[in-house]
């Protein structure tokens, strides 16, 4: 009986002791670590958001610029409007590459990055032109998509104008039906697709680029030469029936390619 008694007053002895917090979490001992430990987690977890956003160590002090051709690394700067001074980590990266693309019609794509820990950099892609139109004196860039980007004042070395021989007035035709059907953009976008087709050694000796209708569209070359493209369709396959016309009829001054599969040359 003396044995037994001491035996359970021993394992009284060895519960834990405290409130029912304390004794729940395996005595003081326990206790104080997960107090410690949840008092570092706090002080860590406030210290890094100071860092962040309180600390002068983490604020945006220089905007980074590469990419640029055209445009100048100052009119991308000023374009992105990046609020030096503020914590880095809470730039709105997307509102700085709308706000580029919105100010800066040139810029097609454009990548926005935090350096840390003071940087922004601004990966700009511009815009290349494939064609010209004219507006007045002066000209305007048009993409492979289509799109209208810049005025200049001066024609660009290798880059065709665009002549819209068409009008949506005219009493009958081809080019006024093409016109009132698919809309000056659409056959701007037709004209687009040829010039991306045609051979670059052609390519680089192309005046303009004339459309008359849908599916006439044809190139005046700078020696005076001339090519009936046809439509915009099978591009490819009239590429390189171009080519191997041009090699066969070296002396010809005009050159028809509207049917790739039955091609044709004439003059001299």
């Amino acid at each position: 009986m003396a044995g037994s008694a001491t035996v359970e007053r021993g394992a009284r002895q060895e519960e834990p002791s405290g409130p029912p917090l304390v004794r729940r979490l395996g005595g003081p001992r326990r206790f104080r670590m997960i107090i410690i430990l949840a008092l570092a987690v706090l002080l860590l977890g406030g210290g890094t958001v100071w860092v962040l956003y309180g600390s002068p160590w983490t604020k945006v002090e220089r905007v980074a610029v590469s990419g640029t051709d055209v445009l100048t690394p100052g009119q991308v700067r000023e374009a992105a409007a990046v609020p030096l001074g503020s914590p880095l980590v809470s730039v709105d990266t997307g509102a700085i590459a709308a706000r580029l693309r919105a100010r800066l019609p040139r810029i097609d794509e454009v990548d926005v990055v935090r350096s840390w820990p003071h940087g922004i950099g601004l990966k700009v892609t511009e815009r290349q032109p494939v064609l010209l139109i004219g507006k007045g004196s002066n000209f305007v860039e048009v993409d492979d998509e289509g799109v209208r980007f810049a005025t200049i004042s001066q024609a660009l070395k290798n880059v065709p104008l665009l002549e819209m021989a068409v009008s949506a007035s005219s009493s009958g035709g081809s080019g006024a039906a093409s016109l009132r059907r698919f809309g000056e953009d659409r056959l701007v976008r037709e004209a687009v697709r040829v010039a991306g087709d045609i051979p670059d050694a052609v390519a680089q000796k192309t005046r303009a680029l004339k459309v008359r209708s849908y599916d006439d569209i044809s190139l005046e070359l700078a020696d005076g030469r001339t090519v009936a493209w046809g439509s915009a369709d099978q591009g490819a396959l009239k590429a390189r029936t171009l080519g191997a016309l041009m090699k066969a009829s070296p002396a010809a001054r005009h050159f028809d390619v509207s049917a790739p599969t039955a091609p044709a040359s004439s003059g001299s």
